[in-house]
């Protein structure tokens, strides 16, 4: 095994780090324009959203109205739809696109991976065998073969099925 040492990285890792300001996602939810902010579906107290920096072709995130940073910041009432939508999302990606597995999960904090540390929210990330290739490994480029706006009408026409709980 060969190993890589980046001595220096270590300051970059103590040093403080600014806090932005506040979440790109409430401005979303309020926009009153759904399809411009890729907005897929909604419930009493969660969206369903296609990510604007995809992981792969119609990675979703699913995430509260109210901004929270951590689960047990949530309400029952909450925490309950924010599962639903999960679920949703995971209903309509499977309609839409077929796809043969699922990466879902979240990131709490910003050493744990969270982009935006003060708005927890799920990534629904379909995955098909074969679509890992050299490109994010080599070029450090992701290949994504249908546009956002393509991907968000393609998805819209999947609504999630109605459940008993809705």
């Amino acid at each position: 095994m060969e190993h890589l040492h980046a001595y220096w990285r270590m300051e970059y890792i103590q040093a403080p780090k600014p806090e932005t300001g506040g979440s790109p996602f409430a401005g979303l939810a309020a926009s009153g324009n759904d399809r411009a902010a890729l907005i897929l579906h909604r419930r009493p107290h969660t969206f369903l959203i296609l990510n604007r920096f995809p992981y792969n072709a119609g990675h979703l995130l699913a995430l509260p109205y109210r901004e929270v940073a951590d689960l047990t910041d949530l309400s029952t009432e909450e925490a309950s739809d924010l599962m639903a939508i999960v679920t949703d999302g995971k209903e309509i990606l499977r309609r839409a696109l077929q796809p043969d597995g699922y990466n879902i999960g979240l990131n709490l904090g910003r050493t744990a991976g969270a982009g935006i540390p003060s708005h927890l929210h799920f990534h629904i990330v379909p995955r098909w065998r074969g679509d890992t290739n050299f490109m994010p490994v080599i070029g450090n480029t992701r290949v994504l073969p249908q546009s956002l706006d393509a991907m968000w009408e393609r998805l819209s026409a999947h609504p999630p099925a109605k459940r008993a709980d809705t």
